[in-house]
């Protein structure tokens, strides 16, 4: 793999640690599968975008698709909470409407920015670095003071009654706990967060693009639960860290799978390798835990031999 490759997936890693913080909130903390997340990707790309071409400031473009995207969860949780649809079937029913939302914004399936100014164009200039180092540095510390700010937020008071939420709601409530702003708030959260990667994303690549959010869902959710795997996170600050490290980590794995030519893979085999890293993410620490479990059955069984 050369080394424009491995900066590429590092920072993509590096942008969908954003979404694995967003799926990580809505999927691990709230126990909400939200799908709103694949509509919130290209709606956070096309606000933005749009914004960018009509001669707003990038910076302010891309706030304005972070309230987007928080909006969009707001609807989603609003149709649960208050409507009683069904979690899974209120993030669906969302998901299929920002596609025409994203349509109307747009104006145009793809709205393309190459020489526009972007977010990252002042680092250009002030870093003395090339170009292809600037965009994954930027990154990084865009996602060290994300997890700093999601662990501050899930470690407040309001924070721990989102999770007492999450963990048990029928205890949460009868302690006082509003339950469903909790849910409120932390759906509109972790879509504010998909929109923000969707914004940075359109501006690293150029163009934002109506099918752009497809399979983020999966995306988010192999990168939470390969953290896991990697971290075996027992703090809020590991699990923010594990989202990140699973998004990179799986990154890595794609592109070094796409780049190995003995396996024979190409860019269109992407929806398989994606499919087999998630079955193996999900299917290897049961298998670890089986076999810890095995060994230490085995050492108790030769130790009770002994005797």
């Amino acid at each position: 793999m050369s080394v424009i490759a491995l900066l590429g997936a590092l920072e993509a890693g590096l942008l969908f640690g954003l979404v694995a913080l967003g799926v990580y909130l809505s999927f691990r903390v709230l126990h909400f599968p939200d799908l709103t997340v694949d509509g919130s990707l290209p709606l956070g790309a096309g606000v933005a975008a749009t914004l960018i071409v009509s001669g707003a400031d990038p910076f302010l473009a891309t706030a304005v698709a972070f309230v987007a995207g928080g909006l969009a969860g707001l609807v989603t949780a609003w149709l649960n909470v208050r409507l009683g649809i069904l979690n899974l079937l209120a993030s669906i029913l969302v998901m299929i409407s920002l596609h025409t939302v994203n349509l109307r914004i747009m104006g145009k399936p793809n709205v393309a920015l190459l020489g526009e100014r972007t977010v990252f164009t002042p680092f250009e200039a002030l870093l003395p670095l090339p170009f292809f180092w600037v965009t994954p540095l930027i990154l990084l510390g865009l996602l060290l003071v994300s997890v700093w700010l999601v662990h501050r937020f899930l470690t407040s008071e309001i924070g721990l009654a989102m999770r007492a939420t999450g963990a048990n709601p029928r205890m949460a409530r009868a302690n006082g706990v509003r339950t469903g702003a909790m849910t409120l708030l932390g759906i509109a959260l972790a879509n504010a967060l998909v929109a923000l990667a969707g914004a940075l994303f359109a501006q690293i690549q150029g163009a934002a693009d109506i099918t752009m959010g497809i399979g983020t869902i999966v995306v988010g959710l192999a990168a939470v639960i390969l953290g896991e795997a990697l971290l075996s996170p027992r703090t809020v600050l590991l699990a923010a860290l594990g989202c990140v490290l699973g998004s990179v980590v799986y990154r890595l794995a794609v592109a070094a799978a796409l780049n190995a030519d003995f396996l024979g893979l190409q860019a269109q085999d992407l929806k398989l390798i994606t499919a087999v890293l998630v079955v193996l993410a999900m299917t290897l620490p049961g298998l670890r835990g089986r076999r810890a479990l095995r060994a230490a059955r085995q050492r108790s069984g030769g130790t009770g031999g002994g005797r």
